[in-house]
């Protein structure tokens, strides 16, 4: 503890000592301010602009700004320790780099991002000022003028910069059940703004790469409609897949298993290419019957309100399989499903294989009369066989929401175009073939495969060495490689939530 303390003390003072040396730099540097603005502008009003007055100002308008800027207590924080130096103004504007910032800012709709919230027009205005001596014709003029677009130039930089690189939503406060590692702007992402030299090789850095995004930015651009909606919607429907591409919480694994949920459909990724893929059914959802759309919904639909059923966004670590599972039943499963069939059919709990307790103790179901029994007083357990509703194995990961992936008997889904049909898990088409390919040929998937086919069945966990990440997604819409634009029902009513947030963005 002594060490990380001293550890600590030690950053502190390098930071204190980085920050002097940079004030005193920024001061020396800018004691000719005046004259450099004079020079380029011809406007002998700047003649008598000095570093301290300006920070006077600037800290008016800062103040004075406030509650129209989005990073406030950020700009603040930076000016005060860098002594109010405004660097876009001095180090950015006479070489056209704020003009061509302007011009990204105004061509965001190429993101399906609205040009309004980087205040490109306002900054092209604050530009011409400099230039204009009936605009700037006393001291205190150019002092906020000066003071006035840095800030605006500070704040749309580090706005466009955070929603480029990590997009305009954090996904974990709009979506309910939202458990997926999402890197978000920090401090250091943030100080990186000040520190650009060549603006249009900065913002050209930041631009996405990644193929996906953009073969949906020719889609958007192209204004392509999508079968079975209007030119409106389509344009709705790939703007928040963009902004879905831009959240930082994609694998970067060389091998992982990745599911989407809408799509029905999960894929083994190994250096970058799908090596198996299969259907599967997820946990139900708010919106299967696909009335509501991007068109068409109300109020209640803009806020995430999730079927109890419905299987999480999440990503984790796969670190073991149990074949032959014995099933805990769910509280939840077993009060409105379990102790409802047995009530029905006095069989109905030998077939499946489910065996009762009470206070943690066996007890024989036929002694109960389940019309009547306390809910509440009775745990169920089914044990491995084919009845088992797990199937004949399941892939554990940790994750709060206690779901997996699993084997099950009722194979008759998977001919279903609508898959949305579990209590949460993720049911697979081909179980078998994922263990395979987790485990790969061996002792391990040999246990597997034949303790998998066995007629009176044990259970049997086998750890999985190395973990094989899983990722669980929401992806709507993207581009196959021959162009053709994909579209996937919004069964958990995830876009619309997301299309809304977008639109309140101000």
């Amino acid at each position: 503890m002594l060490t990380d303390t001293k550890k600590v003390i030690k950053v502190i003072v390098i930071l204190f000592l980085s920050v002097t040396v940079i004030l005193q730099s920024c001061k020396k540097k800018r004691s000719d301010m005046g004259k450099i603005l004079f020079q380029k502008t011809k406007n002998k009003v700047f003649n008598d602009v000095d570093p301290d007055s300006l920070a006077e100002v600037f800290k008016k308008v800062l103040a004075e700004e406030k509650s129209k800027l989005n990073y406030p207590q950020v700009l603040a924080a930076h000016y005060s320790k860098n002594g109010y130096d405004p660097v876009f103004v001095m180090d950015h504007i006479f070489n056209k780099d704020l003009t061509s910032a302007v011009g990204y800012f105004q061509r965001a709709n190429e993101h399906g991002l609205n040009p309004e919230l980087f205040k490109a027009d306002e900054i092209a205005k604050l530009i011409n000022k400099f230039f204009d001596p009936k605009q700037i014709k006393t001291v205190d003029d150019a002092y906020r003028a000066i003071a006035e677009l840095e800030i605006l130039t500070a704040n749309s930089l580090i706005r466009y910069s955070n929603a480029i690189e990590y997009g305009l939503i954090n996904p974990k406060y709009i979506y309910a059940r939202y458990y997926t590692a999402t890197l978000r702007p920090d401090s250091a992402a943030i100080a990186k703004i000040f520190e650009i030299t060549d603006m249009k090789r900065y913002l050209d850095s930041i631009q996405p790469k990644d193929t996906a995004y953009i073969a949906l930015q020719k889609q958007l651009a192209s204004g392509t409609t999508a079968e079975g909606m209007s030119a409106e919607e389509t344009k709705r429907f790939i703007l928040l897949n963009l902004e879905r591409l831009r959240w930082k919480n994609k694998p970067h694994d060389k091998k992982y298993v990745i599911v989407n949920i809408p799509d029905y459909r999960l894929d083994v990724i190994d250096s970058g290419r799908s090596v198996l893929h299969m259907k599967v059914c997820v946990g139900q959802g708010r919106n299967m019957d696909g009335e509501k759309t991007l068109a068409n919904y109300v109020d209640t639909d803009k806020v995430d309100n999730p079927n109890r059923r419905s299987t999480p966004q999440l990503n984790s670590m796969i670190h073991s399989v149990d074949v032959n599972p014995v099933w805990n039943i769910p509280k939840s499963i077993a009060t409105k499903e379990i102790i409802v069939a047995a009530a029905d059919d006095k069989y109905y709990l030998d077939n499946k294989g489910i065996t009762v307790y009470k206070n943690g103790k066996e007890v024989d179901p036929d002694d109960i009369d389940w019309a009547t029994a306390e809910k509440e007083d009775y745990d169920f357990k089914q044990q491995p066989g084919d009845e088992n509703s797990l199937g004949k194995i399941k892939f554990l990961f940790n994750n709060q929401s206690s779901v997996y992936l699993h084997d099950t008997p009722a194979k008759d889904a998977f001919r279903k175009r609508m898959r949305a049909v579990s209590h949460g898990c993720v049911r697979l088409g081909d179980p078998q073939g994922l263990a395979l390919r987790l485990f790969g040929p061996g002792k391990k998937y040999d246990t597997i495969a034949e303790d998998m086919g066995m007629d009176n069945p044990e259970p049997t966990t086998i750890n999985l060495r190395p973990k094989v990440p899983v990722y669980i997604t929401y992806v709507t819409g993207w581009v196959d490689p021959d162009g053709s634009l994909q579209v996937r029902p919004d069964v958990y009513g995830l876009d619309i939530v997301l299309y809304n947030a977008l639109a309140n963005v101000k």
